[in-house]
């Protein structure tokens, strides 16, 4: 019970932390709001207050506010699959990018920005305006497909053949957009330069309400999950000897954290790191008691996030600094320091 009590006492600390940080967020930008700060205009926003100029409230709400909300979600969402593979691996390298899926997604959205031209027009509207998104969540769950079909045999899933069946698919799906960025025309590139890079940019409520839809579903599954990875962390025979259904737990992680990944890199593009940087603070603090670090990786990835995108779109305003080199510029040095202490240990 002290356990838990300590759990609440820091996801409150924890969501005081970020909703400071949103409200942060919230008031930073280059528009002026007339004397007005940011979050009097969205309470204004809210309560339907119809003297509010139509800029003011599309600055605020659709803008700021929806933006924020996304990456609250997609940090929290790359956060805990990161986590969550890499109890499942044992491995505090295991993300997205080691078993293929964002290679995967990212693959797909490549065709669809490169080759959508060519067959576009035979699409619907709706699946037109939304073709790369569309394509580079149908990669990530290929990619899951494929590495779990390569990985498993009798009904069980080796987890090493896993890690090195996503190596070589991240390395197929790589060469693959490499050649299309060759072929690849001005426009085109500049597109995916900009996917590869990452953004919020593209934030809206309809967006937020999808994710919002994946991370209850995803959540309500994976959450509870943290004693069975403490337990995997015995290896997968005294796992089953603590109750534990392995296969059915692999299988859960894979596929759960393959739809958070996916629809993540279809809204977002690709931000690398997240799933990496997130466990790794977490176990520096709760080592890899995973009952702690699971939900509070929830709230940290999206404050990390939210950090990182507020400065994003603040650091060279009015323009924009894909999100994706600030968390690779944060990451690069923690993933250099985790193979120093692997080193250290061997």
């Amino acid at each position: 019970m002290k356990a838990q009590s300590k759990l609440y006492f820091y996801i409150t600390i924890s969501t005081i932390l970020l909703a400071i940080i949103a409200v942060w967020s919230l008031n930073t930008g280059v528009y002026d709001f007339g004397g007005k700060s940011a979050f009097e205009v969205l309470r204004k926003v809210i309560q339907g207050d119809e003297s509010l100029s139509l800029s003011d409230k599309y600055v605020v709400w659709d803008v700021r506010a929806s933006r924020i909300i996304m990456a609250i979600l997609v940090g929290s969402m790359l956060a805990v699959s990161g986590t969550t593979l890499q109890g499942l691996f044992k491995n505090p390298l295991a993300t997205g990018e080691a078993i293929g899926l964002t290679s995967g997604a990212t693959l797909l959205a490549a065709i669809a920005i490169v080759l959508g031209g060519y067959f576009k027009q035979y699409l619907p509207e709706m699946v037109q305006f939304s073709l790369t998104g569309i394509s580079a969540f149908i990669g990530a769950l290929l990619a899951m497909m494929l590495v779990y079909r390569i990985s498993t045999s009798s009904g069980k899933t080796n987890v090493v053949m896993m890690l090195l069946s996503g190596v070589a698919i991240t390395s197929i799906g790589f060469s693959i957009t490499g050649f299309l960025i060759y072929i690849s025309k001005d426009e085109q590139l500049r597109d995916l330069t900009f996917w590869n890079m990452g953004s919020l940019a593209g934030a809206t409520w309809t967006k937020n309400i999808v994710l919002s839809g994946v991370i209850l579903i995803a959540y309500s599954i994976l959450l509870p999950k943290g004693k069975a990875l403490n337990a995997m962390l015995l290896g997968e025979k005294d796992a089953e000897h603590l109750g534990v259904n392995v296969e059915k737990l692999k299988k859960q992680i894979v596929i759960i954290t393959s739809l958070m990944i996916g629809t993540c890199v279809a809204f977002s593009g690709t931000i690398g790191f997240v799933g990496l940087i997130v466990p790794y603070i977490l176990r520096l603090l709760f080592k890899s008691n995973y009952t702690f670090i699971l939900p509070l990786s929830a709230v940290l990835g999206s404050i990390l996030l939210l950090i990182a995108d507020t400065i994003s779109r603040s650091i060279v305003a009015p323009s924009e600094l894909p999100i994706g080199i600030l968390t690779s510029l944060i990451g690069g040095p923690i993933f250099i320091a985790i193979l120093i202490k692997f080193k250290k240990s061997l």
